[in-house]
């Protein structure tokens, strides 16, 4: 736990919360004067025993329970990158999820000026990998540029003859991003529509019952056919709005050819 950066984020946050917006008189005599919310209301708010919110705050609650994290704070009006600041600062790791439901299905409207200038085929899904963002090189990646609302759902069921060699290089590695993907969002309707579509087909189900473990795919290179350059090989370069969580940024380097482009990418160091 990071005592001092814990304590610091939520008292500010705290603060900027007027008790008044949430039904209590502010003291007009020799009270309270500090601004914002008491932090035995902020207890009484949360319905949580008198003390615990002075526990978090303080840097004397070891190990708190997310459920309390979170509703602090969803309380405080914390965005998703103070969300992921405060699991950090009081768990010393990321949360299990956003915090909301609703988070990293969109991102600033500037991602589709920026991706128009990336060179290379380029694209921005959101959480649920429906398409948020794409440029040109992205679109005559497809026959006819018919460009899929939702690049999982591609991916895994409707892509297979522009996905080389689908069964061994793209499904085994696809299939346990969206795994992953439910585990953190488990009440995402299209994603679980998406799942719900490959138990029905029995290729897909097949690889996804394996289980098998893929954690992303920055830096990996795969075969594709593409609509008009024909066989060849695109290197991925995955990034995420720091925004949107669940989202992410998709650079493909195309090459052209039979052969890999890349058989052992070097990695970028500093000097």
């Amino acid at each position: 736990m990071n005592k001092t950066a814990l304590r610091a984020l939520l008292r500010e946050r705290r603060a900027l919360i007027a008790p008044e917006s949430h039904g209590f008189a502010r003291p007009t005599g020799q009270g309270r004067r500090a601004p914002g919310l008491s932090q035995h209301q902020v207890d009484q708010l949360l319905h949580r025993t008198l003390g615990t919110y002075h526990r978090l705050e303080s840097g004397n609650y070891p190990n708190p329970p997310t459920s309390l994290l979170r509703d602090v704070a969803r309380l405080f009006g914390l965005n998703e990158q103070e969300w992921v600041s405060l699991c950090r600062y009081a768990l010393l790791q990321d949360p299990p999820g956003p915090l909301h439901p609703t988070s990293g299905k969109e991102i600033p409207g500037v991602w589709q000026e920026a991706v128009e200038g990336i060179r290379h085929i380029a694209y921005v899904s959101d959480a649920s990998w429906d398409l948020l963002a794409h440029n040109e090189p992205f679109a005559a990646l497809f026959p006819g540029r018919a460009v899929p609302a939702n690049t999982m759902r591609w991916m895994l069921l409707d892509g297979r003859e522009v996905l080389t060699n689908w069964y061994t290089a793209w499904a085994p590695l696809v299939l346990p991003q969206l795994r992953a993907a439910l585990a953190a969002r488990p009440e995402d309707e299209v994603l679980r529509q998406i799942e719900k579509e490959v138990l029905e087909d029995t290729e897909a189900a097949r690889l996804y019952e394996a289980g098998d473990s893929f954690p992303h795919p920055d830096g990996d290179e795969r075969p594709l056919l593409h609509a008009e350059f024909g066989p060849g090989w695109v290197t991925m370069c995955a990034a995420q709005p720091l925004t949107a969580p669940g989202a992410r940024l998709i650079i493909l380097v195309f090459h052209p050819g039979e052969k890999r482009a890349h058989p052992r990418s070097p990695m970028l160091r500093a000097l």
